[in-house]
């Protein structure tokens, strides 16, 4: 039993209820407004639980084996499955079946991620989140939460009918400036990744101790190999001037 009062198992930081403190309460935050919950490399659960303890829908993707051994047993444990629910699925740009690296919390469709030159990878079904979801989600108030290790401007770019759902959703995506990247370079998809958003209205803010605005110039300036201040490589996305019914002041 966690201290937010569900079952789960699988990750010692997750089962006390200190993982990703600052990101946890924003969650909380975002899942009191909104209607549906995505998780996009949703590993054993720990923020599907979260927010079906809120009462939420779930669908949560999640390629990795043993990953979803753990999603499915936390689930069941909570006796959630009438509104859960899971595929076992990389999302991209494109319908294929490619190779992920590594696993746990680190999987990667990157060859090289996390250091993992030599690591042999595994087979998986890639889809899109368009193809997967359609638009079954329209005039619903979605937050969709990206951990993706790398790959998520190529998620993005199959996702361009839910990047123009009415209401927009809220997102948060871990987008990494150079930590774990191949051979240590700066994340060639970064400014192209945020641009993304950008183009389709949206406004993007750090995660961190103090909320903060990023605009076109920090972001172009880091992708070309400016100084990395920022407090988090979490983001969240919210579509322009909504910020302050999203998150408040």
């Amino acid at each position: 039993m966690t201290p937010m009062g569900f079952k789960l198992i699988g990750n010692r930081l997750m089962e006390q209820g200190s993982f990703e403190p600052l990101e946890t309460e924003i969650v909380k935050k975002v899942l009191d407004q909104s209607e549906v919950f995505i998780n996009i490399g949703a590993n054993i659960g720990y923020y599907c639980c979260l927010a079906l303890s809120k009462g939420k829908r779930v669908c949560a993707f999640e390629p990795i084996g043993l990953n979803l051994k753990y999603l499915i047993k936390n689930i069941k444990a909570n006796h959630w499955q009438d509104r859960f629910e899971v595929f076992p699925l990389a999302l991209g740009e494109k319908t294929e079946i490619g190779t992920i690296y590594g696993g746990s919390t680190g999987a990667s469709l990157l060859k090289g991620w996390a250091g993992m030159h030599k690591e042999k990878g595994q087979d998986i079904l890639i889809s899109t989140l368009d193809d997967v979801l359609g638009m079954r989600f329209q005039n619903k108030n979605c937050f969709i939460l990206i951990d993706i290790e790398g790959a998520e401007k190529q998620m993005l770019e199959g996702a361009k009918n839910f990047l123009s759902l009415q209401p927009k959703p809220v997102w948060m995506v871990e987008i990494t400036v150079s930590e774990h990247q191949p051979l240590g370079k700066i994340n060639p998809n970064l400014y192209s990744t945020f641009d993304i958003f950008w183009q389709a209205g949206y406004e993007s803010w750090t995660v961190g101790p103090q909320i903060r605005l990023l605009g076109n110039e920090e972001i172009k300036a880091l992708a070309q190999g400016g100084k990395d201040l920022l407090p988090s490589h979490n983001f969240i996305f919210i579509e322009k001037g909504k910020k302050g019914s999203v998150l408040g002041g």
